[in-house]
């Protein structure tokens, strides 16, 4: 007859741990990925690049959706309205359907917000600035560029401009 120990299973139930725990990381890091306050966002079918559909470059002056290059190329433009920053990146599920909302209903934008679409992974410099540590966050600047408010999780123009200074 023999007998067991139960030092003979520690392998076999360290192995079950480790991977019981990198399953666990993996589903927290994918639930956690894309930040924000509000519920996951369903991903559309396709990662498209949206910067087409943003207002093109000779679109001026309050009101609208527009590239940060757009913005970039004077400011002051803007000045007569409120602008918010909205730092995107294209991996995000949030972050496209914010920019899916924006682009498929310009006019659900009001003609005194300016939202300006600015890329989360090259505009380094730019998030810097702001303090800006996730994607799909928002900031509420002044003609001056100094930051009013930020926050992060709205989804449609409505919620933006309710948070917009």
């Amino acid at each position: 007859m023999s007998s067991r120990c139960p030092a003979d299973d520690t392998g076999a139930m360290n192995a079950r741990r480790t991977s019981w725990t990198v399953v666990c990381g993996i589903t927290l890091v994918a639930l956690t990925a894309c930040g924000g306050t509000d519920a996951a966002a369903p991903a559309p079918a396709a990662v498209t690049t949206q910067a087409s559909q943003v207002a093109p470059d000779d679109a001026t002056g309050p009101g609208g959706y527009v590239d940060y290059a757009t913005y970039q190329k004077d400011p002051s433009a803007y000045a007569d309205g409120r602008v918010v920053l909205f730092f995107h990146a294209s991996w995000c599920p949030n972050c496209r359907l914010t920019d899916k909302n924006l682009t498929e209903d310009p006019a659900s934008i009001p003609a005194d917000l300016t939202v300006v679409k600015v890329d989360f992974d090259t505009e380094t410099a730019l998030r810097a600035k702001y303090g800006i540590t996730q994607q799909h966050t928002f900031v509420a600047v002044g003609p001056d560029g100094a930051e009013r408010a930020k926050w992060t999780g709205t989804h449609s123009a409505a919620e933006i401009s309710r948070r917009a200074v």
